[in-house]
């Protein structure tokens, strides 16, 4: 069985590194697609492994994005066309999924951000199967149109690779250290403009701010700016404190036992009010309580094992969904 994964972001990478781990165990071909993104080759390489690097994001205008993303679909569909993959896996990748559909390959499609509607519209009303965690109320898939089987689990996706996570890289930027990861603007759900700079630069009362940018790495006085790729999971493990708006990286830091604050930017944070209601540290506030909030939480961490133990892995999931389309002759 054959099976194709194509990763558009740094999270997505590291998902399709934990779903190949567990297939080529029970031995599956596994082919690792990916594009030109900030995080997706340098953590590719980081994590070892060979993913055929496709297409770039390019996110400056909507006729770029559309421009690239069909690039990429005549790619694959060049790529896969005569030896077509027995399924197709992405979170929520719209080249691939369109180009699966179009190719009469099974789709199986993870998602964990309600908001992103404009990916949703294009992706979940061709995927066969759709596998969310069960944070998020079932009738806010279904309302695009949701053809396929909806499939959701008791956890969250970053389970598929925290759970059993040692940091691999070591990093020295002082103490207590405050991680703040810069608000997501360029994406097409990104409606609310906020800024985090000024946060982080007022948290620097506290200690060392490591500021992750998304895409532009300009020097800021007072805030710690890498300049070369960061391991995120590796770096919010050693920290005190993380803040963000709710994405992947705080679900990292809260499932090391790493207290994360969300600054209440997105609607429909299903899933991290999910993790902190089983005790996870995540605690959501508005801008104006955010420093008072940080004061209290700076460097209260918590042994969070037995509460990850208890969430399932939507790996687990995923390949019981491809023994039933290898069982089935789907």
């Amino acid at each position: 069985m054959k099976i194709w994964y194509d990763a558009c972001t740094g999270k997505q990478v590291r998902y399709g590194v934990a779903i190949a781990k567990k297939l080529r165990e029970k031995g599956r071909e596994v082919i690792l697609t990916t594009r030109k993104h900030p995080d997706t080759i340098p953590l590719a390489e980081l994590l070892n492994e060979k993913f055929i690097v496709v297409g770039k994001y390019e996110p400056k205008s909507l006729a770029s994005r559309l421009r690239e993303g069909l690039k990429r679909q005549l790619i694959f569909c060049k790529f896969f066309g005569q030896n077509p993959p027995d399924a197709a896996i992405s979170h929520g990748s719209v080249d691939q999924i369109r180009v699966a559909f179009g190719l009469g390959i099974p789709i199986i499609t993870t998602v964990d951000t309600p908001y992103a509607e404009a990916v949703h519209r294009l992706t979940l009303p061709l995927a066969d199967f759709v596998v969310a965690s069960k944070a998020i109320p079932r009738e806010t898939l279904q309302k695009y149109n949701v053809k396929g089987k909806i499939l959701q689990f008791d956890g969250v996706d970053e389970v598929a690779w925290i759970k059993g996570f040692k940091p691999v890289v070591k990093y020295d930027f002082g103490s207590p250290l405050i991680v703040v990861r810069e608000v997501e603007e360029k994406a097409v759900y990104a409606k609310r403009g906020l800024s985090l700079v000024q946060v982080a630069k007022k948290l620097t009362q506290l200690g060392k701010v490591v500021f992750l940018s998304r895409y532009r790495r300009r020097t800021i006085k007072g805030l710690i700016i890498p300049k070369e790729f960061v391991d995120t999971a590796s770096l919010v493990a050693q920290a005190d404190l993380f803040v963000g708006a709710g994405g992947t990286i705080t679900r990292e830091a809260a499932l090391q036992g790493t207290p994360a604050i969300v600054v209440d930017v997105f609607q429909e944070q299903y899933v991290n009010d999910y993790l902190a209601a089983k005790g996870f540290p995540i605690f959501k506030v508005d801008e104006s309580s955010l420093l008072e909030t940080a004061k209290k939480l700076l460097g209260v961490k918590i042994d969070t094992k037995s509460l990850v133990a208890r969430l399932e892995d939507p790996v687990d999931i995923i390949l019981k969904i491809l023994e039933h389309l290898q069982n089935s002759g789907y």
